[in-house]
């Protein structure tokens, strides 16, 4: 299985990833990571928050952009190298979240792509925005 390779890519090309976050998501991610913080783990600390109750790892939602790369667009054989990341909004457990990639740049001779990244809820609204520098597959 290989992905798509720069050659077979062109600026303003996409891949997406949608996955709805659950309960078990959430501990999973908190017993791989050790990330217990009562925001992802309490919700009797988290009820009195701004947030209303717990929410998802940050990374966790960032995880599905990684997805997105190494499975969809480019997919197989893509080598992650950088990744800037904003979290706008917070994710909740049942929220429905679909990571996009975009093609932004390329640099032919050295097989490298830069992507626009963001990840967006199930109303539209983006929670994460960012940029990734991958090596596609040759």
């Amino acid at each position: 299985m290989k992905g798509i390779t720069i050659d077979q890519m062109k600026i303003g090309d996409q891949g997406s990833f949608e996955k709805t976050v659950t309960e078990t998501d959430v501990y999973l991610f908190a017993g791989i990571t050790g990330d217990l913080n009562p925001a992802h783990c309490n919700e009797r600390v988290m009820a009195d928050s701004p947030f209303g109750g717990r929410i998802a790892h940050g990374m966790l939602s960032a995880g599905f952009i990684s997805c997105v790369l190494g499975m969809h667009f480019p997919g197989p054989g893509t080598i992650y190298l950088g990744q800037e990341l904003k979290f706008l909004a917070p994710v909740k457990i049942g929220d429905t979240i679909k990571a996009t990639v975009e093609v932004v740049e390329m640099n032919v001779e050295k097989n490298r792509i830069v992507c626009r990244t963001w990840c967006e809820n199930q109303n539209g609204k983006v929670v994460i925005d960012g940029k990734a520098t991958v090596m596609p597959p040759k």
